[in-house]
């Protein structure tokens, strides 16, 4: 694993010459998503939004990952990895059914007895029906990598003294098919969570945005950070979604050249305040309530970007990109 060097990150500069390399239509084709696979970068799988990757997009997307993680190398944090599926009561108690409800993958089971399966056989073979005995699991697909976290750090007790920083990964998944190359229904996410007092989570959030863009740059990303808010769902949602963005408690890493009609979120900075703390009673040494936050980054994403904007060859890819993502080790 190649680590980048700080010296690339802080460097503005990009060769305009490698950049020649990036063809016209690669950057200004309405059809990304189909030169993506044609190039063999993403395979197709006749759905919408879900897609195999090739050797050389999951080669980008692990140094993307080492990169986001050395964020953590020289600080006290505890490495968790959670599977794609989690458990329904959480998402049921975390509020994302209310907020989310369009996005939300949950799983289902076949749960009848051999008279019902034969039934569904029957019903297959004909093209008819046949979920009349396919039931809802205890388990739903994760939405966010850093849902399954608090839970787990309640039931440990108190905070230590200086609070808790988890780096965290994930597959996650929501169900929002689209041709549009970076909605995907199942991607990763690379996070970091901070749990401690308000002034501990936000100025873990300060130095996450400054960082991330000197990451950007070391990718030669034109990437730009906005407030934001998240897609709440239904009627009460512009209000939650105004209320975030007075209070200033998310913001996006944008990145332009995806999507030709919109700039991509590639990152997101969220301040969540004592909300997922109090719902789960998460506490700080003293016995007061925590604060949480997290920093995560859609890892398919960052990687579209690079091919978007730099080609699909990653040996052709402008130095600083290249020396960023595998050091001296040159693809």
């Amino acid at each position: 694993m190649s680590v980048h060097s700080e010296d690339y990150l802080a460097n503005d500069v990009v060769d305009a010459e490698e950049r020649a390399d990036i063809e016209d239509d690669e950057i200004d084709s309405p059809t990304f998503l189909q030169q993506v696979i044609d190039a063999g970068l993403l395979i197709s799988t006749g759905v919408d939004g879900l897609y195999g990757r090739s050797a050389t997009f999951e080669d980008v997307v692990e140094r993307i990952s080492d990169l986001i993680g050395a964020w953590g190398a020289d600080k006290p944090v505890e490495v968790l990895r959670f599977p794609p599926a989690m458990s329904r009561q959480v998402i049921e108690e975390s509020g994302y059914w209310a907020n989310f409800p369009t996005q939300l993958g949950s799983v289902f089971s076949f749960c009848g007895d051999d008279r019902s399966h034969q039934r569904l056989l029957k019903a297959l073979d004909k093209g008819d029906e046949w979920t009349d005995d396919v039931h809802p699991t205890r388990l739903v697909m994760t939405p966010v990598a850093c849902y399954p976290v608090y839970p787990v750090m309640a039931a440990r007790g108190h905070l230590p003294k200086d609070g808790k920083l988890v780096d965290i990964f994930s597959y996650c998944c929501r169900h929002e098919p689209s041709k549009e190359a970076e909605r995907m229904i199942m991607f990763r996410q690379r996070e970091f969570v901070r749990m401690g007092t308000p002034a501990q989570v936000q100025a873990f959030r300060d130095d996450w945005m400054e960082h991330a863009k000197r990451m950007m740059r070391g990718l030669a990303l034109p990437g730009t950070i906005a407030s934001a808010n998240d897609p709440f769902f239904g009627r009460g949602g512009k209000i939650l979604a105004d209320s975030q963005r007075q209070q200033h408690l998310k913001f996006e890493m944008l990145v332009p050249g995806i999507n030709p009609n919109k700039p991509t979120a590639v990152g997101s900075f969220n301040y969540h305040r004592d909300r997922f703390s109090s719902l789960w009673q998460i506490c700080l040494d003293n016995g007061e309530i925590a604060h949480t936050g997290c920093c995560g980054f859609g890892l398919e994403r960052i990687a579209l970007s690079l091919f978007r904007l730099h080609g699909f060859n990653p040996a052709k890819w402008p130095a600083i990109t290249r020396n960023t993502l595998w050091g001296s080790r040159h693809v």
